[in-house]
């Protein structure tokens, strides 16, 4: 019989460990990259946010944004099978969920903006709670609003099968939901949260809606990818837009130090009944008039009366047919 060594002089051999490069990394060089890093700490105006209690986190806020919608649309998400006999029981159940845990990220919020404009007196925590309980109070109407944006899809959209394939897979409508959440924070003056969860819906859609916008009924987005409806936006009832549409600001008015003036309208207005098609791009303190149409690529940065269609010129082709011996 042969004596197993456990001896492995072959370079090749699996239980020979390779040789280690020394290593540049050292405590002294750590010490001094960690030192420098620290050192950009400094500027409160910049990207930090130290010495203050916490802010909202994005992650939970989210989440609570995800519980909410379920609220809103019962049983589409799975999460929570939900039926007939024991619908109080879940609803009650993830609306005091929500309760608890929206209020809590609004607390933070409200004292991160207490922080910032240096407030004295304000009671955070009651505040925070008046704001959730708004919120919940107006769900239902929330909900009857999404019933009519749902079926503003349903009629205009001859691919819709069903208003439960608006609701799952359109990311039109999901933006919608979203802003419609999202402005009801903004209008209670609660700071961040509306922001990111209408940023949340631009990552998942490609469809940017400022919270501060004001929306009418029955709004539908087609296809929706590079919409952008900006924060002084008023859009009346039964608009259509569709994709790459922007309703944005001519220009960013400074004052005497150079800083840019906000608060100012500075975005269109859409009247009821108007179409806007792929491509247009409307900027300024404008307005639309009511029952207009608004062809696609339009640039349009003046008011137009009610009744009104825009459109390009027909462009120029030029059509030439190859030989394809050539």
């Amino acid at each position: 019989m042969t004596e197993r060594s456990d001896n492995c002089a072959s370079p090749n051999c699996p239980r020979r460990r390779p040789v280690r490069a020394e290593t540049q990394w050292n405590a002294d060089l750590a010490s001094r990259l960690t030192a420098a890093i620290c050192a950009t700490y400094e500027d409160d105006t910049g990207i930090n946010h130290l010495d203050g209690s916490n802010m909202p986190e994005r992650e939970k806020i989210i989440d609570i944004l995800e519980h909410i919608l379920e609220i809103l649309f019962p049983g589409y998400s799975g999460t929570h099978p939900i039926d007939r006999a024991g619908v109080e029981f879940t609803i009650g159940s993830l609306v005091n969920e929500a309760f608890q845990r929206l209020a809590e990220q609004i607390e933070r919020a409200l004292g991160y903006r207490c922080r910032i404009e240096c407030c004295e007196g304000c009671d955070c925590v009651k505040q925070a709670e008046a704001a959730t309980i708004g919120l919940i109070e107006r769900l239902p109407m929330l909900r009857e609003r999404l019933k009519a944006d749902v079926l503003a899809a349903t009629d205009n959209d001859p691919a819709a099968k069903s208003t439960d394939e608006i609701v799952i897979a359109y990311p039109g409508f999901r933006a919608i939901a979203v802003y419609r959440v999202a402005h009801e924070l903004h209008l209670a003056k609660v700071p961040l949260i509306p922001r990111v969860m209408t940023e949340y819906a631009h990552t998942q859609t490609g469809i940017d809606i400022h919270p501060g916008a004001t929306i009418g009924n029955r709004f539908f987005i087609d296809h929706g990818t590079g919409v952008v409806i900006g924060e002084t936006a008023v859009i009346g009832n039964d608009v259509k837009i569709y994709q790459g549409v922007t309703l944005g600001a001519m220009s960013f008015p400074k004052d005497a130090c150079g800083r840019l003036i906000k608060g100012n309208k500075r975005h269109p207005n859409i009247d009821d009944n108007c179409t806007i098609y792929a491509g247009a791009t409307l900027l300024g303190d404008i307005t639309v008039g009511h029952d207009s149409i608004i062809g696609g690529n339009v640039w349009l940065t003046e008011s137009v009366p009610p009744y009104t269609h825009i459109r390009i010129a027909k462009p120029e082709l030029s059509i030439r047919t190859r030989n394809p011996a050539q």
